[in-house]
């Protein structure tokens, strides 16, 4: 098996060997990076440490993966919780944003991409590391997202992606792993691989990149119960937002982080937030993939029909459209361009109002925003109940006539 190739590192920021004394590999414990630790250490013969961050995966054992890197080669091994940071200062945003990418992908991987790399970086300069690794590929959107925002943060940082080295596919990559006696959770009957945090988990691999093909499900998203095998039976929950982030589920007050990993579970229950794409990437590929985000979905359902409650229809229609760059923006790994700064502070403003309760149905698969309420909400009928606002039947006719008016002429004028 040939674990070197011809490829050419280009640019500047690449490590070659030689040139660097000490290895930050973030470490997932997957496929990939199960391979790439004990590689890394055979190639570069320096030290290479591993870096596991909670942002609240929804089934990995991090503990174990800790143990698994110290077991095959790590010279140390670190897990950092960073849930509530995770939730607070990279969900909260993408909430604001009613965060999705062509379509009802919530953008679970870029966010925490974002705040990986961020991390990355401050560990590496206090442990003295002079080179990041990442277990990304070469035809995937995450090299681009690590690559770009560790040298946002240290322009000086090099960068070692072992998979865009290496001459393995996934099948060799898992005949490396048995070669080194390397345990890892894919197989050739079961190649399928996911990212997962604690709003969302995406799975790619296998039939779900063959677009004319039905993803077996049934056989990777194990996590929680598929739509099919739900009760027969609705649930209403309750969501409370403040300033457009949910502070309450059913009438409880969480942190945010805790109220999404409560909302996966209650959600899940019933099978919502599953989505196949079919998605353009950004290196210009189309990919597929399968995302299991049943909080995420929730929430966003939740967060869209309460921002268009209490948004005038101008508003409405605006945000709408920097909702869609900011997802693009989000998923094309610039996080941290002021572009986002700028679509930030405007999400800030619109989502002062965004608070009230949100009454969901949840339904085999299903998601249905089923009743509002909010002090901001612009139903007339909400003004009546405080004896304000009382709508003039009366002016409906002039309003019609004149609302009309250039409809009328141009037709009149096509009959010439």
């Amino acid at each position: 098996m040939n674990t070197q190739s011809t490829y050419i590192k280009v640019a500047s920021y690449e490590a070659k060997l030689g040139e660097v004394k000490k290895i930050l590999l973030l470490y997932s414990g997957g496929l990939d990076t199960s391979c790439m630790l004990t590689w890394l250490s055979d190639t570069y013969k320096v030290p290479v440490m591993t870096l596991t961050l909670d942002i609240g995966q929804q089934k990995d054992n991090l503990e174990a993966i800790k143990a698994k890197a110290l077991k095959f080669g790590a010279e140390k091994a670190m897990v950092l919780d960073i849930k509530e940071e995770f939730a607070t200062e990279y969900l909260a945003k993408g909430i604001k944003a009613n965060a999705c990418y062509q379509g009802d992908y919530h953008l679970s991987t870029p966010m925490g991409r974002a705040i990986c790399a961020k991390k990355a970086v401050e560990v590496a300069h206090q442990e003295g590391t002079d080179a990041i690794a990442h277990g990304c590929t070469g035809k995937g959107n995450d090299q681009v997202r690590y690559d770009g925002y560790i040298l946002t943060f240290d322009p000086t940082m090099k960068i070692i992606a072992p998979v865009r080295e290496w001459d393995m596919d996934r099948n060799e990559e898992i005949a490396y792993a048995k070669e080194k006696g390397i345990p890892v959770p894919a197989s050739v009957v079961s190649p399928y691989s996911d990212d997962d945090n604690m709003w969302g988990m995406t799975w790619e691999g296998g039939e779900i990149e063959e677009p004319e093909v039905i993803s077996p499900v049934e056989k990777f998203l194990t996590t929680y119960t598929l739509a099919k095998n739900a009760q027969d039976k609705e649930e209403l929950v309750t969501v409370s937002f403040e300033k457009g982030i949910p502070i309450q589920l059913n009438g409880e007050s969480l942190q945010l982080s805790a109220l999404i990993m409560k909302l996966n579970k209650l959600a899940g229950n019933h099978g919502v937030g599953v989505v196949h794409m079919f998605e353009d990437r950004l290196v210009g590929v189309k990919n597929g993939g399968v995302y299991e985000q049943p909080a995420a979905h929730v929430i966003i359902e939740a967060h869209k029909a309460l921002e268009k409650y209490v948004c005038t229809r101008n508003l409405n229609e605006l945000k709408a459209m920097l909702d869609i760059e900011w997802g693009y923006l989000c998923y094309g790994a610039l996080w941290y361009d002021p572009t986002m700064d700028a679509i930030n502070a405007f999400n800030n403003q619109v989502n002062e109002k965004v608070t009230g309760e949100v009454t969901i149905q949840l339904y085999k698969g299903s998601t249905t925003v089923v009743a509002m309420k909010s002090l901001y909400g612009l139903s007339h009928t909400s003004f009546n109940n405080y004896g304000g606002y009382k709508f003039n039947v009366n002016a409906s006719a002039g309003f019609i006539e004149l609302y009309s008016l250039q409809m009328k002429l141009a037709h009149q004028i096509n009959k010439i």
